[in-house]
């Protein structure tokens, strides 16, 4: 089995740099075609991180791996939110913007429930596939022009005179870019070697997390909600936790609940276009809407936390850890 999990480790790290190596190589490549970074941010960077994600769930559903699939999703929502976010905020308390709390997470939210509900017939087809490939488009497009609006405000700012504050403001929007790679060789090489790379971690993840299971005796659905979540998950894990330990908490809790969207609404609804994705022993007695509910839950918490003082403390974060702990503990129990 060690030889399994290396393998795992391996296809974990080609899907990381991967994924990193594609948003930064297109990033560039569409800097210089002249796309504004608006587009590039809520395009390129946003399908790109969750590449990962993506990947792992079409290789897992047109193998026949639904559970995996499924389980990848909802095991990484809850991830993100329950141990990224938790650990981040043990290392430095993170403040959030208002639309976060009013507009962003009642959003996730609501697409959770809507998941939650097309489920329960224990089939995502390809009807509900396209629903949920809809809704990512329309959450993009959505996102494009709030973001030209705030663009159009800065400028207004700038306008009035206030160029310190214009500024200022301008300078959060671009620490969110990616790094500018200049030779056009480079970048389209990037964009080769990533695609490579996260194609071929995902086949290696899928292929080991399923050897890994008939060695273990454990169930597809344990193996997604563990294993290859917390794996495809590692972007997010890794940059949060240096930007807490550096005191840059450029990675905000908007950008954590956006990969959750996307997670549900590109990832699944991607994969259930491809090929119908079923739930084997139906959804309520798989128990796999304990999960879904466990999800709903951990979604919820940042809300009731950001409610007063905007912001994620430390005991926040304490609380995070241990209910990703307590969830984890209940996997392992239901084995």
């Amino acid at each position: 089995m060690t030889v399994y999990l290396l393998f795992c480790l391996v296809g974990f790290l080609l899907l990381y740099y991967g994924a990193e190596w594609l948003v930064k190589g297109s990033s560039s490549l569409a800097r210089r075609l002249g796309i504004t970074p608006i587009v590039i941010g809520l395009t390129v960077v946003a399908f790109g991180t969750s590449a990962p994600e993506l990947v792992v769930s079409l290789v897992s559903a047109i193998k026949g791996k639904s559970m995996i699939a499924v389980g990848n999703v909802i095991g990484s929502n809850i991830c993100n939110i329950a141990l990224v976010l938790g650990m981040a905020a043990v290392f430095q308390p993170i403040t959030s913007h208002r639309c976060v709390l009013t507009r962003d997470i009642p959003i996730m939210l609501g697409i959770s429930l809507y998941l939650l509900l097309i489920s329960w017939n224990s089939v995502i087809g390809r009807l509900e596939g396209a629903t949920l490939f809809g809704g990512i488009i329309l959450y993009t497009l959505i996102n494009y022009f709030l973001a030209v609006k705030e663009t159009r405000q800065i400028a207004d700012i700038v306008g009035e005179g206030n160029e310190d504050k214009g500024a200022c403001i301008l300078s959060e929007l671009e620490a969110e870019s990616v790094d500018y790679v200049e030779s056009m060789g480079r970048q389209i090489l990037m964009i080769v070697v990533g695609i490579a790379g996260v194609v071929g971690g995902a086949q290696i993840v899928v292929e080991s997390a399923v050897k890994i299971m008939e060695i273990l005796g454990v169930s597809e659905k344990f193996i997604g909600l563990t294993i290859v979540a917390f794996g495809t998950s590692l972007p997010e894990l890794a940059t949060s936790v240096v930007a807490a330990m550096r005191k840059e908490m450029d990675i905000s809790i908007g950008n954590l609940v956006g990969s959750n969207v996307f997670n549900i609404l590109s990832v699944l609804g991607a994969a259930s276009l491809v090929r119908p994705i079923p739930i084997p022993g139906g959804f309520v007695e798989s128990g796999l809407m304990i999960d879904y509910l466990v999800m709903m839950a951990t979604s919820f918490l940042p809300w009731l936390m950001l409610r007063g003082t905007l912001t994620i403390r430390r005991r926040d974060g304490i609380l995070l850890l241990l209910c990703y702990g307590s969830y984890l503990a209940y996997l392992i129990y239901k084995i």
